[in-house]
């Protein structure tokens, strides 16, 4: 379980095919706070350690990713030199700053709009007529990893919808967040409660 608050941007170093593939992250941790079998999210993907090593704030881990994992994220995402947020597994007593995420990615968006406005940066994201109802004002959502809080929602005649969010300086900063533009694709997760809301709803009929 995770938060989708971002603790270090990670970068692929290495990615070898052998049936699932196998990469390696380098990033900022100590290695030895990083417990093989952990779990780290890895834009919005849970993803188990199985390798680990380098220095304090040099340090690497492995990981392998699996055909079903590729096929429902970011296409291309997971080659050498792409960056990762990266999240480290919620431990009890740890501050629930974001909200409450699985690293199970749901679906892939796409950004429509990415510009600056104020200090800030406004970004839109299209998701399909499938995961929309999913989506709401002031609702969370999780995109590449990360909590975010919708600012609004614009239905379409599709069925599908842009979502509006607004990323501020030290976000922009601390993810990849900060280098989307229009056309980039990104991981969504859509919020739990949301998902059990429907699924009730569903069952009412």
């Amino acid at each position: 379980m995770f938060t989708g608050i971002v603790s270090a941007i990670g970068t692929i170093e290495d990615v070898r095919e052998g049936g699932d593939l196998r990469l390696k992250v380098a990033c900022p941790y100590d290695p030895a706070q990083v417990a093989i079998g952990a779990s780290i999210a890895c834009s919005g993907v849970c993803l188990t350690v199985v390798e680990r090593g380098g220095e304090p704030g040099k340090a690497w881990f492995a990981v392998d990713v699996s055909g079903e994992t590729v096929s429902r994220t970011v296409p291309g995402m997971w080659s050498e030199g792409r960056r990762l947020n990266l999240e480290t597994a919620l431990r009890l007593g740890d501050e629930l700053g974001g909200h409450i995420v699985t690293g199970h990615v749901d679906t892939v968006g796409e950004v429509r709009l990415a510009r600056a406005e104020g200090g800030s940066t406004l970004i839109a994201i299209r998701t399909s007529a499938a995961f929309a109802p999913f989506v709401a004002p002031k609702g969370s959502i999780t995109v590449d990893g990360v909590s975010l809080t919708v600012n609004d929602v614009r239905d379409r005649d599709d069925g599908a919808c842009d979502f509006l969010l607004n990323v501020i300086p030290h976000t922009a900063e601390v993810t990849t967040l900060g280098a989307l533009g229009e056309g980039d694709q990104v991981n969504l997760e859509i919020d739990v409660l949301a998902r059990y809301l429907k699924r009730m709803q569903s069952l009412q009929r």
